[in-house]
C-alpha cells in the first residue's frame, strides 16, 4: 500500500500541513504499524475517492476501539495523505505510543478541560493544507449507537471553512472493544472503513445554533456512513 505522494516533501518541517522530516516519521510509523494491521486484519476500504487528494479537511470517525485513528489513518494513505489526530495527554507519556505520537506531530488532548488551544492546533493544522481527525462522539463506545456528538468538529469547520469527511468503521471492536483486547476468534477479523461524501460547513462559529445545526449534519453523515462499513464487515 504504497503512498502515491509525498505531500509537502522537501518544505519546512514545522509546517503543521505535513511536510519534510514529519512525513519521513510518518512513513517510518505507516510501514511498520501498517504490516502490523496487515498480518492482524482484514481491511477493507470504501470511499476513499471522497478523502481529498490535496488541501484541509477533517475526518469524523465513529469511535469504537482505541485502534480506530490508525485504521483512519491508513486509508487516507491511499490518497497518499497523512493525518494530524487529536490524542489523549496522557498517551505522549507512554513509551512507544508516545514516542510515534510526538514524531508525527499529532496533537494532545487533555481530557475534561474543554480544551480549545487542541481545537486552535487542529484548525490551524487544516488552514496550512493537512487532514486532521477526531472522534465526535469524544469517547470509545460499544459500537451499539452512535454516541451523543460533541460540538468540537462543527467548530473546527466553520472556523476553517473546511469539509467534514465522515468516515464509519466497524469489525475492529472484535480485537479491540471498549474493555480491551480479546484474543478471541476469528483469527482474522474484517474491518471495514467507510469514507462518505463531505459535508460543507455552512454558518458561523460563534453561533450556537449554527454549530448544533453542523454537528447533526455531521453526526447524521456519519451514521449513513457506519451502517456501510457495518455492511461490509
Amino acid at each position: 500500500m504504497k503512498p502515491a505522494v509525498a505531500p509537502g516533501a522537501g518544505g519546512n518541517p514545522a509546517d503543521p500541513s505535513g511536510a519534510g522530516d514529519r512525513y519521513a516519521w510518518w512513513l517510518v510509523v505507516r510501514y511498520s504499524v501498517g504490516l502490523a494491521f496487515d498480518a492482524a486484519f482484514r481491511l477493507r476500504f470504501a470511499g476513499l475517492a471522497n478523502v481529498p487528494a490535496a488541501g484541509g479537511a477533517l475526518l469524523a470517525y465513529n469511535h469504537v476501539s482505541v485502534l480506530d485513528p490508525v485504521v483512519v489513518a491508513l486509508g487516507a494513505d491511499r490518497r497518499g495523505r497523512s493525518v494530524r489526530f487529536l490524542s489523549l495527554a496522557e498517551a505522549f507519556d507512554q513509551p512507544l505510543v508516545g514516542w510515534g505520537l510526538r514524531r508525527t506531530r499529532q496533537i494532545p488532548l487533555r481530557r475534561g478541560l474543554g480544551d480549545w488551544e487542541a481545537l486552535e492546533a487542529v484548525a490551524a493544522a487544516i488552514r496550512a493544507g493537512a487532514l486532521a481527525g477526531l472522534s465526535p462522539e469524544g469517547t470509545v463506545g460499544d459500537g451499539t449507537a452512535l454516541q451523543p456528538g460533541q460540538r468540537g468538529a462543527a467548530r473546527i469547520a466553520l472556523l476553517t471553512g473546511a469539509p467534514v469527511i465522515p468516515v464509519g468503521i466497524w469489525g475492529i471492536q472484535q480485537r479491540w472493544p471498549r474493555a480491551g483486547l480479546r484474543l478471541e476468534p476469528p483469527l482474522r477479523p474484517t474491518v471495514a472503513v467507510a469514507f462518505g461524501p463531505p459535508v460543507v460547513p455552512e454558518g458561523d462559529a460563534r453561533s450556537r445554533s449554527d454549530v448544533l445545526a453542523l454537528t447533526a449534519r455531521i453526526m447524521s453523515s456519519l451514521g449513513d456512513q457506519v451502517e456501510l462499513a457495518r455492511s461490509r464487515a
